[in-house]
């Protein structure tokens, strides 16, 4: 360790230039995990919060695009519910609507919603932090983030096209957007009235209140949901609520192209370590070379070598992360969808470091064995 904390000191210069590399490498990690998770909350965090286990979706549904495209029958939930291993089922509507909101200053404000079509007091009916629980016929529950926006308890919605007038009446609390777009929840009546294209006052068409986007499914206690055996008994394709996520618009797109970035991020950060040790075990073969002369190991050389890898990668780490957060939080602030979860930061670091290290490895495995003789110039 002499040799190793000797060389950090006396080429802290080159040293230096290299931690300050890994640190820029450090906060474009830490932007692209808070931007990876802040466009996954902004797509499914309507999703993520619903007490679903897994959703049944009309038999032969293609399952990128499930939610615009399928349409079911609100009598196979009862299908469901018949199974051993399914807690409860419910209809579950899912669309979305342009509109514009009547503010209590009487202000018209353009606004986009993810109607969410459920039957009050059933599981999927929402819980409100402010204002009524789901249950008026023209009553919504909206996201904390619509409010956000300008909106208060007892504006009016107006959906675009139908004139169909909602009034805002409670808040979930939290954000819960779909598609990037702000959640609001309604009784399933009304949203199959809004779905299928009748305005106030119209009759909606023979069948329409019979439909939905989904059946919504919760696992009984300590059970697992067969779901091929559902589909088969109510004639639906189902899926888990993890992978109904890639039905959300963009979804997989926007997660695929970041993860192929951090992926790359890892990978040249590996090789811009192994380079850097490379080049710099190069240069001091004839050092290395001396010290095998005098006996010491290859692993005593590795051991080393890794130890100021490990001291570069860790500082420089750290030092970016907490740049990287601090700048992120910044971000938070904006109407970027950023988010910074500590499981995802500290997966990255691991990831982080221990690709270096394995990049510091593999460049100085071979120089470290060197033969002494031929390195001192035996040859000659």
């Amino acid at each position: 360790m002499f040799l190793a904390w000797r060389e950090l000191v006396f080429a802290r210069a080159r040293f230096g230039l290299m931690s300050g590399v890994v640190a820029l490498i450090a906060i474009l990690v830490v932007l692209l995990s808070g931007l990876s998770s802040g466009l996954v909350n902004d797509g499914v965090s309507g999703l993520q919060r619903l007490p679903v286990t897994a959703f049944a979706f009309a038999e032969g549904t293609k399952t990128d695009s499930a939610f615009s495209r399928s349409t079911v029958n609100v009598s196979q939930a009862e299908a469901w519910k018949g199974r051993p291993d399914v807690g409860d089922a419910a209809p579950f509507g899912n669309m979305l609507v342009n509109a514009k909101a009547t503010t209590a200053a009487g202000t018209q404000v353009p606004i986009d919603l993810a109607l969410f079509g459920v039957e009050p007091g059933s599981f999927l009916a929402p819980a409100v932090s402010d204002g009524a629980k789901l249950g008026d016929p023209d009553g919504i529950v909206v996201s904390q983030t619509v409010l956000d926006e300008g909106l208060a308890l007892g504006d009016t919605v107006v959906i675009d096209r139908l004139g169909t007038r909602l009034k805002v009446i409670g808040t979930t609390g939290d954000q819960r957007t779909f598609g990037h777009v702000d959640v609001a929840y309604l009784p399933l009546r009304a949203w199959q009235q809004v779905h299928a294209g009748a305005g106030p006052g119209d009759e909606a068409r023979e069948g329409a209140y019979e439909e939905a986007t989904a059946i919504a499914l919760r696992a009984r206690d300590g059970s697992r949901i067969d779901l091929a055996g559902g589909d088969a008994a109510a004639g639906t394709t189902s899926m888990t609520l993890e992978d109904s996520f890639s039905a959300s618009p963009g979804y997989s797109a926007e997660t695929s192209t970041l993860t192929l970035i951090q992926v790359f991020l890892y990978a040249i950060s590996a090789l811009v370590v192994g380079t850097f040790f490379t080049v710099w075990t190069i240069q001091r073969k004839h050092e290395l070379a001396v010290i095998r002369a005098m006996g010491a190991s290859t692993g005593y050389l590795m051991r080393d070598t890794m130890i100021q890898a490990t001291v570069i990668l860790a500082g420089s780490t750290a030092v970016g992360f907490l740049a990287g957060v601090g700048g992120g939080t910044l971000l938070t602030t904006t109407a970027m969808p950023f988010a910074l979860e500590a499981g995802p930061l500290v997966l990255a670091a691991l990831l982080l470091v221990g690709l270096g290290l394995a990049g510091a490895a593999a460049a100085v495995g071979r120089i470290v064995r060197v033969d002494p003789l031929a390195a001192l110039g035996g040859q000659r």
